[in-house]
């Protein structure tokens, strides 16, 4: 069934609003996911505060190239999903999830990453990057971690009596 004008408009318009205020969007390939998989996809992004939605892959493009992204937009195939939200890594990582779940359905395609494009392999490694918490404790871990050895040794020393 074929969109009218005005509705091509909105969708473009609705992209160039994504495109501008989101810090972070990712361009998914999908064929063959079910609807039930589709919702379950939605409501656990949703819940992360990351949008997800489906579009025309020339109304991206045309929404997409009025933002003058540094790079070349990757190469959009087949039936595309976008994913974005202000938060940097959450898109990505959330979105990762699924890509893991649904590997012969669902498949990054590229995105956009720090105001320039970037291609799959790059989405792949943002996803890869744990949450602000873990990089929290992970940090805090290595802050503590001579501290504790050198105590350890201490404690050992003491207990030979020497």
């Amino acid at each position: 069934m074929a969109i009218t004008r005005q509705k091509k408009e909105e969708i473009v318009a609705k992209m160039g609003d994504i495109a501008s205020t989101s810090a972070t969007v990712v361009f998914a390939k999908f064929k063959g996911v079910s609807v039930n998989e589709q919702n379950e996809m939605r409501i656990a992004l949703r819940g992360q505060s990351v949008g997800y939605t489906v579009a025309k892959k020339t109304l991206v493009k045309r929404a997409f190239d009025a933002a003058k992204f540094q790079g070349e937009m990757p190469e959009l195939e087949g039936e595309v999903a976008v994913a974005y939200s202000t938060d940097a890594l959450a898109p990505a990582r959330e979105l990762a999830i699924f890509v893991k779940k649904l590997p012969e359905k669902l498949v990054f395609a590229g995105g956009v990453f720090g105001g320039k494009y970037v291609d799959a392999t790059e989405i792949k490694a943002i996803a890869a990057i744990p949450g602000i918490q873990t990089l929290r404790a992970q940090f805090v871990q290595l802050i503590n971690s001579p501290r504790q050895r050198f105590a350890v040794v201490l404690n050992a020393k003491a207990d030979k009596g020497i």
